[in-house]
């Protein structure tokens, strides 16, 4: 069954994050020039939720307060499906594993099967939810987004070995957070940034996530549990 690309897809980013108590790095990548969505621009890792993530079983659930935020609008199989898809996007462009060593129970799907030769089942308790954005309309392509922010501490595969990545990002690499700016990368990536950077040492989950949300009467800056004010600024 064909796509609609036109319609609002959910979708799952990871800021992963290194050396956050002395000098913060995150990953990123620079998508590919004939990319239908944000090509050339250096992004995070992550990418659209698929069907089959509601059914991949977790190791360890998102905290209840990340759970909390997630499912504030969602049924609970796609608040189950967020996570695992970032985890899985992680393993996909990066190469890297989110996961505790551990046996899969049944058939291993094929878009997980790479994943589970490592000997790991995902793990999204360290996943902690710092941002939603909706892209705004008249995009190629429209997705509600959710960002996660991860200690790399967490990543139980060598940080700097990208070499089971596929090749949807180009140029993986640790990038100061003081020098992330100089990047080409999408407002709202950008908008995303502001936020990690406030939060870099910060070990605790919000106590409120920030809503980006574009729809086509206006541009609305919500915080989930909290309240919301309309936003006048640039939304490319």
């Amino acid at each position: 069954m064909s796509v609609d690309k036109t319609a609002i897809r959910n979708a799952s980013t990871v800021i992963v994050i290194r050396d956050r108590m002395r000098e913060p790095s995150i990953l990123m990548g620079q998508r590919g020039a004939k990319a239908a969505f944000m090509p050339n621009k250096f992004v995070f890792p992550g990418g659209a939720v698929d069907a089959g993530d509601a059914h991949i079983p977790l190791a360890t659930p998102l905290t209840p307060q990340c759970a909390a935020r997630i499912g504030e609008d969602v049924d609970a199989s796609l608040a189950h499906a967020i996570p695992v898809a970032a985890i899985r996007e992680l393993w996909e462009e990066t190469g890297l594993i989110l996961g505790t060593k551990g046996e899969w129970q049944g058939d291993v799907p094929p878009d997980w099967e790479s994943f589970a030769a490592t000997g790991h089942v995902p793990h999204a308790e360290p996943l902690q939810f710092v941002f939603r954005a909706l892209t705004p309309p008249g995009r190629p392509r429209r997705f509600d987004a959710r960002f996660f922010l991860l200690d790399v501490d967490e990543v139980a595969s060598d940080p700097d070995d990208f070499a089971a990545a596929c090749d949807e990002l180009s140029h993986l690499q640790w990038v100061p957070l003081t020098r992330a700016r100089s990047f080409d990368m999408p407002f709202i990536t950008e908008v995303v940034l502001a936020e990690v950077e406030a939060r870099a040492r910060d070990l605790n989950a919000p106590s409120s996530v920030p809503y980006f949300k574009n729809n086509d009467e206006e541009s609305l800056f919500l915080r989930l549990k909290g309240n919301a004010r309309p936003y006048h600024g640039q939304d490319d």
